[in-house]
């Protein structure tokens, strides 16, 4: 019987913490890990923030938490991003919204899937899909979507946002950076 040397490595299922268990494999592990420390954390903070505003603050109103800079400005956006599609029927803009973030959150579950390990790019992925999500509980739940950051010099403003919005954008930056200083190795 050959004997097994000290270079060898053990079975997995030897080596896991629990007698006869299997750790998943690494795409299930990374995709799980991206889901359960960015996305969910990233949607539940989206989703009590929302809340809080909603449950605190009268619509429109205003707490200026920066003078001239930075305020919490309690707002409803029925259409998309900047208030996009505002002006279409709302049966249309509603089937519309609802039907493009379903695709996205498809799109980003396959994608994520995919993922044998944290990269830049599967954390934007992650970051989007948690943004997306926030976004569409909003639509479902509210018919509008709760934005409540508001960036402005003076007189001049950003559209007002929210934690799904941050979200979103932030995954979108990484994912460009990961593509135009991405190494031939990777």
């Amino acid at each position: 019987m050959p004997r097994r040397g000290q270079g060898e490595r053990v079975s997995s299922a030897a080596s896991s913490p629990i007698p006869g268990a299997v750790p998943p494999p690494p795409r299930r592990r990374a995709f799980l890990a991206l889901i359960g420390f960015i996305t969910i954390p990233i949607l539940v903070l989206d989703q009590l923030s929302k809340l809080y505003i909603r449950s605190h603050m009268m619509l429109y109103e205003s707490i200026p938490v920066i003078r001239n800079f930075f305020d919490i400005t309690f707002t409803q956006n029925a259409g998309a991003a900047f208030s996009m599609f505002t002006n279409l029927p709302p049966w249309f803009r509603g089937v519309f919204l609802f039907s493009l973030a379903i695709a996205a959150i498809v799109a980003l579950l396959v994608l994520l899937a995919q993922s044998d390990r944290f990269t830049p790019t599967s954390i934007g992925f992650a970051l989007i899909l948690a943004g997306a999500g926030g976004n569409l509980i909003d639509r479902l739940v509210r018919g509008e979507v709760i934005d409540f950051l508001r960036v402005h010099y003076y007189g001049w403003n950003y559209p007002i946002f929210n934690v799904a919005d941050s979200a979103i954008t932030i995954g979108v930056t990484l994912i460009l950076f990961a593509a135009f200083f991405r190494s031939d190795s990777d």
